[in-house]
């Protein structure tokens, strides 16, 4: 008897003993396994700090999404907005002991590894929710056992950090689901065209179907294989006991239905470019793409679609116009290049355009199209184009010359000239129409646009001053102070020029363009915000008043006069541009609410055609756009400031009028520059000072028949 006992008791001590052995053993091989693993598990940090790849948001000052930048495309979304048969039928497919384990199924993996042994064959795929997570957070998708310990290792490292919900989140917004969206709320928006949280059941296990392979279930791609993915993951759920045997079977007589959302925003495109390209300077790349970003910037959606719909209409006129006018064999308004085969292909060059609007208050660009087509041609023509301005370019010079102290009645004649330049050649300036009017006032001039005038302006205050005012009121690119820097020879860009312009209405205050807002990262943290937009004086109310006066006369009877013929009848000045040749067209002009400008030329400067002038190819776009953009917005004149008088003078002496001059105008002075002494050229009593009720308009007095206003 007591031999027996001794015998169990020797044979108890030896089975701990080998049970002991084989446990340290194990303890071993666990300590050693992670030793060796240890390098390539993620630090603590790295796990306290998982933060999902986002797209960068871009959005309209109306809220409008325009665009979205992203190396994978997600939109992150918490635990308690998914519905919970979205989660039943993810753990009823994926890992139904998900809330029983701690990281890793033993069970589960032990059985595989058994029947892969017995039959000599792989493992089958016995990962856990929290070793996916592991695998698509850290490690790549390699199968090997090395990769299997790692991710084993990973999972109990996230699951010592996370809790289970936090674990479910971060799976649900890391997981692909092809076409290239990433995380169940792109997914939802994609092939259901809604949120995640409005999901049906059925579509909730056909998004989950997706998990196992995106590709092969793509109910796109291969809506029979979706449908019984789709049915496969509804079983789980009866099995899981989410369902009933009646619930299930009448879910999987259900259709597949999808309403797939393929089109991305991408309005203003040229201009959601320029805030990228901020964005990547200041944030860096990462940030950029993955950041999660929401940038709010100032652009109006409804003035943007506007601009690109009425510049496109007008740039498709042209084009017609130009292939009806030019022969395809044509050098100068055709490309020739070879297509797969070789054969030599010639086609018609695209006429190009551009549009730029800003609110005059804030400096905010409100409208910005940068070139026809953004797919063919990301070349942004409202920024990046260097291009002469014409004679857009005139009131710097006559800004110049009023702050010198001339006045809008001083003379200059418009006769011939001969300038020669630092080689010795002769320059011959002529007018666009080749005449000469003789004695002109600096209004008449401007009115009518008249080179030489400008030319011998610009020589009367010296070029250097036209650059300064220039520069200083907004145009960055180099200003040449050379003679013919007044008929615009030096090259702008559409924004700058059109920022400078719109000083004119702002009472001489130079507010710098802003086009973002503010900047919100993903946690709603605020990273930059403008409130305040950038004011400079620059030139006094005074001048600018008189400027903008003088640039109203252009549109109501001078070069602009077919912004009123085309229906535009708000308070308005601005002016043309047409370099030589007509290589570039111009009209830039401003309300007191906006500012806008619109360019039309070739890339590479080739001739538009005869007599192609900014009147009239860049005119009606901008008259077109300003209409609409006015919609809604209070009637409003310029503001007259302080310091301004208006006298009626002798046009012959610029002194005020007496009853005996012939031709006078009522026109607008400072308090420095107004006349103090009446006409001596023609001497008799003072004319009442109102008596040409019409301001800035000749009025013919003599003789003494009926009166004629000359325009």
């Amino acid at each position: 008897m007591n031999s027996k006992k001794s015998f169990f008791k020797s044979k108890r001590k030896l089975s701990i003993l080998i049970l002991s052995i084989f446990f340290a053993l194990a303890v071993f091989a666990v300590l050693k396994t992670y030793s060796v693993y240890k390098k390539d598990l993620p630090s603590l940090a790295q796990l306290r700090n998982i933060e999902p790849s986002l797209s960068t948001k871009i959005y309209s000052f109306d809220g409008e999404l325009l665009q979205e930048f992203f190396s994978e495309r997600r939109i992150y979304v918490p635990l308690k907005n998914m519905p919970p048969y979205l989660l039943d039928a993810l753990l009823a497919t994926e890992d139904r002991k998900f809330y029983s384990h701690w990281g890793v199924n033993i069970y589960s993996l032990a059985r595989a590894s058994f029947v892969a042994l017995v039959n000599m064959k792989k493992i089958r795929a016995t990962s856990t929710i929290t070793q996916q997570l592991a695998r698509i957070l850290f490690l790549t998708p390699e199968r090997t056992i090395a990769r299997k310990i790692k991710e084993i290792l990973t999972a109990i490292k996230i699951e010592r950090n996370y809790s289970k919900d936090e674990i479910l989140e971060m799976y649900l917004n890391q997981c692909y689901f092809g076409k290239g969206t990433y995380g169940v709320e792109a997914a939802a928006q994609m092939y259901f065209n809604k949120n995640v949280d409005k999901l049906n059941l059925s579509e909730c296990a056909l998004l989950i179907g997706l998990l196992k392979s995106p590709g092969r279930y793509s109910p796109v791609n291969h809506p029979r294989l979706a449908l019984n993915r789709r049915n496969l993951v509804l079983n789980s759920l009866k099995i899981f006991g989410k369902l009933t045997k009646e619930q299930c079977d009448s879910l999987k007589a259900l259709p597949l239905e999808i309403n797939l959302n393929i089109g991305s925003s991408n309005h203003a495109p040229y201009f959601a470019e320029m805030v990228r390209q901020y964005l990547l300077e200041k944030y860096g790349e990462k940030i950029l793409y993955s950041g999660g970003l929401s940038v709010y910037t100032t652009l109006k959606a409804n003035l943007q679609n506007e601009a690109e719909k009425i510049l496109t209409t007008q740039l498709d006129t042209l084009q017609k116009k130009i292939e009806n006018t030019h022969g395809i064999d044509e050098e100068d308004y055709t490309i020739v290049y070879e297509d797969s085969l070789s054969n030599e292909i010639r086609e018609y060059k695209k006429i190009q355009g551009a549009l730029v609007a800003l609110d005059n208050e804030t400096g905010d660009i409100i409208a910005m199209v940068g070139g026809r087509d953004f797919k063919e041609s990301e070349f942004n023509r409202a920024v990046q184009a260097l291009r002469q301005p014409g004679s857009a370019f005139k009131p710097f010079v006559f800004t110049a010359a009023i702050e010198n102290g001339y006045t809008p009645v001083d003379i200059i004649y418009d006769t011939p000239i001969i300038l020669i330049g630092g080689d010795g050649k002769e320059w011959r300036p002529e007018n666009f129409d080749h005449t000469f009017r003789g004695p002109m006032t600096l209004r008449e001039a401007l009115r009518v646009s008249r080179n030489l005038i400008s030319i011998k302006l610009l020589q009367k205050i010296g070029p250097q001053q036209a650059v300064f005012y220039g520069s200083k009121m907004g145009i960055k690119t180099p200003l040449l102070p050379v003679p013919s820097l007044a008929i615009g020879t030096s090259e702008v860009t559409l924004l700058q020029i059109t920022n400078a312009y719109s000083v004119f209405p702002n009472h001489g205050i130079r507010v710098e363009p802003r086009f973002i807002l503010k900047v919100v990262d993903r946690y709603g943290n605020l990273l930059e915000e403008t409130t305040t937009p950038k004011k400079e004086e620059i030139l006094s109310a005074q001048t600018s008043y008189i400027i903008t006066t003088m640039l109203q006369t252009v549109i109501d009877f001078g070069t602009g006069r077919g912004v009123r013929l085309w229906g535009f009848n708000r308070t308005a000045g601005g002016k043309t541009g047409t370099s030589d040749e007509c290589m570039d067209n111009w009209f830039i002009g401003f309300t007191p609410q906006i500012t806008s400008s619109v360019w039309i030329g070739f890339d590479d400067k080739t001739k538009i055609g005869e007599n192609s002038t900014g009147a009239v190819t860049a005119l009606p776009v901008w008259t077109e756009f300003m209409k609409f953009a006015h919609l809604g917005l209070d009637e409003k004149d310029f503001e007259i400031p302080p310091g301004i008088v208006f006298r009626t003078v002798c046009l012959e002496s610029g002194d005020l009028a007496t009853e005996e001059c012939p031709k006078v105008i009522t026109e607008v002075f400072t308090e420095q520059t107004v006349p103090k002494e009446y006409c001596r050229l023609h001497s008799g009593p003072p004319l009442a000072q109102g008596a040409d009720t019409l301001k800035f308009r000749v009025m013919e007095r003599k003789p003494e028949k009926k009166e004629r206003i000359h325009f």
